[in-house]
């Protein structure tokens, strides 16, 4: 993860804020999630309709993709959603069902009707804006947040910017981050393995869980994820059982074709 997060950096910070922010500035917005992150369920909210939501109430017990986002944004963000959108729709799972989209805001200036404006210009997809969550938050909601993702961003006043990051983290339904994917070069598939993963298998057939098998692998570590892991000792098991099966099948031939001689001689 910490890897990509100098990926994220380099493609997408808001070019409008850069000119009031210094080279060593910029060297401090990152995204790069601790082992083991996780987003607080229970932090507060506000959606569009202006009510509270919790960030539980968002996930709805279903692997999620959140994108935070600068809803008054005039460089990236706008094309980081619509390049989600349609990778999502190339994935074949179904919005609401499969997974939830959670858009939060990091300007806690920004408004609703900010949030609105925004994603309705963006999503186009009627089933995917009925199911996404658009959240607005105070200054102490939007510090807790990113600080479980890593996610530092900076604001350039003489701008009314910032400069972030532009990324997408996947989450399994208990809100813990499974992966970080750059928002500008999104692929269809490796999304649709990212949502795989974070659903830990109730999600996606099984072609999408031996495919995981590779996605899976941490080449960093050496390791495979917790999810890969299950799906490997599963397999073992299943493989075992069946040498079984066979070795007991050819005991019972083998006893058979020795009483048969037996019986002939």
């Amino acid at each position: 993860m910490k890897r990509l997060s100098g990926l994220l950096l380099a493609l997408a910070l808001c070019r409008p804020a850069l000119a009031g922010l210094t080279e060593r500035d910029l060297s401090e917005v990152t995204l790069a999630p601790q082992p083991e992150a996780r987003v607080p369920a229970s932090l507060n909210f506000r959606d569009l309709s202006n009510r509270n939501m919790t960030l539980g109430e968002a996930l709805a017990g279903r692997p999620a993709l959140l994108i935070p986002v600068d809803y008054t944004c005039r460089s990236t963000c706008g094309p980081a959603l619509s390049i989600l959108e349609g990778a999502l729709i190339q994935t074949g799972l179904q919005a609401g069902r499969d997974y939830r989209l959670i858009v939060v805001g990091i300007d806690p200036k920004d408004s609703s009707d900010d949030a609105r404006a925004f994603v309705h210009a963006r999503i186009g997809d009627d089933a995917l804006l009925a199911s996404i969550s658009v959240l607005t938050g105070d200054p102490s909601a939007v510090r807790t947040l990113t600080a479980s993702l890593g996610y530092r961003a900076l604001y350039d006043a003489g701008k009314d910017q910032f400069a972030h990051p532009s990324g997408v983290v996947a989450l399994l339904p208990d809100g813990r981050v499974s992966r970080v994917l750059s928002a500008l070069a999104l692929d269809p598939q490796d999304l649709r393995f990212a949502l795989v993963e974070s659903g830990e298998g109730r999600i996606g057939g099984m072609t999408d869980r031996l495919m995981l098998l590779c996605y899976g692998f941490d080449a960093v570590h050496g390791i495979y994820t917790p999810v890969i892991s299950r799906v490997l000792q599963a397999a073992c098991a299943g493989t075992l059982a069946v040498l079984m099966l066979a070795l007991a099948a050819f005991h019972v031939r083998s006893r058979h074709v020795g009483s048969s001689s037996q019986g002939k001689s």
